[in-house]
This record gives C-alpha cells, structure tokens and sequence, in this order.
C-alpha cells in the first residue's frame, strides 16, 4: 500500500506541487485565525498599569491637642504667657516658665492641678501676705484655678483678700447686686473703697467668669 502511494506521488508530483502548496497555505490561514480568536487564559492575563497612586490617608486622631493659655506670675524665672495643651498639669506651666526662683514659696503651690485656658499662677515670694488666698478653691467661688470670683465669692470668701474687710466685702456683693456681674476684675475699682493700688494687689488673685 505504501509503495503504491510513493509511486503515485513519485508519477504526479509536479502536478500535486500547486494543490499541496493552495491546502497548506489554507490550512496555516484558518489556523492562524483560529488562535487569535480564542479566548485568552487567566494566567496569561497581566494587569493593566496605571497613572494612579493611592495614599493611604491618616486617620483623624479621635482626641485633638486643644490650646489652652496660662499666664504664670512671681516667684519664677520667666514670667509670662505660656501655651499648653488641654489636660497639661500646673508642673508644665511652671518648668515653661523657667522654674522657681530661689526664695519663691512653693507650699500654695498643686502641681497635679490641670491646667484651664486663661488660667493665673501666681507664685509667692517666702513670706509674702497673699500665699495665704493663693489656692483658694471653693467650689462656686472660684474658676479652679486657685483664683477667687468676685461675680461669685462670698463675703467668708472676700475677706480672704488682702486688703479687704468685711465692710468692703459687703460692698462688693451690694455693687453687683445693684448693677450686675463685674465683667472684668478691673471693675472691682468702681466699688467705693477700692482704689487702684488695693486692685494692684488683688489683680493676679482674681477672676470674673
């Protein structure tokens, strides 16, 4: 059978030359189209770059640092206004400020308190009158920051400050009974009695809030 096909093919091979060569060229065409048409596989699918880059955005801290000011007076290096973060200790205030000075008399003195906005640390010098009132902190009377309320203060409570008795405590509470809260410390001066040299000395003690 074989021999009958290579004699047949060795008779006619120049008439089959064409034919063969029309078959195989059909047949490498449908091929062709035939591979380019099927669908790719999955691992030979590769990702597309792009352009993009995707920053990873910090997330918002649940707890934001609030400022708060404190203005530190007296006995220390470098008074002044100081800021701080809201739940910083009265410690802060005072090593921002430079420390004590030698002769200042730090009993008065909470270093645990935290710290309020506006708040006044008054530091006395040893010996000085005004350490007896300078932590006052009686709940109503005060702000907490060891600062007496004349909007709030009792007489027991006024009596406290240097230079003022009980007559001129009286005078205190019936002028804001008459006309109102004091909207800044300095308003204590409209009090009959109290002159700007006893202000001068009650100042850093004081609030209005």
């Amino acid at each position: 059978m074989i021999f009958l096909i290579l004699s047949f093919v060795q008779k006619y091979k120049k008439k089959l030359l064409l034919p063969t060569t029309v078959i195989m060229f059909v047949l490498f065409f449908f091929y062709q189209i035939y591979f380019k048409s099927a669908p790719p596989k999955a691992d030979s699918i590769q990702p597309i770059p792009t352009n993009e880059t995707f920053i990873e955005q910090e997330a918002p801290s649940e707890y934001e640092d609030i400022a708060v000011f404190v203005e530190v007076k007296g006995a220390v290096n470098k008074p002044g206004v100081y800021e701080l973060s809201e739940g910083d200790r009265v410690l802060s205030a005072i090593e921002l400020a430079g420390g004590y000075l030698a002769q200042s008399d730090t009993k008065s003195i909470n270093h645990a308190q935290k710290v309020e906005d506006e708040m006044v640390i008054y530091v006395p010098l040893e010996g000085e009158v005004i350490e007896q009132i300078a932590s006052i902190s009686t709940p109503g009377n005060s702000n907490g920051g060891g600062l007496v309320n004349i909007n709030k203060a009792d007489a027991s409570i006024l009596t406290t400050l240097p230079g003022i008795g009980p007559a001129k405590a009286d005078a205190i509470i019936s002028f804001r009974e008459e006309n109102g809260p004091f909207k800044e410390t300095a308003d204590l001066m409209k009090v009959t009695g109290i002159g700007k040299k006893t202000y001068e000395k009650l100042e850093a003690l004081l609030t209005a809030k």
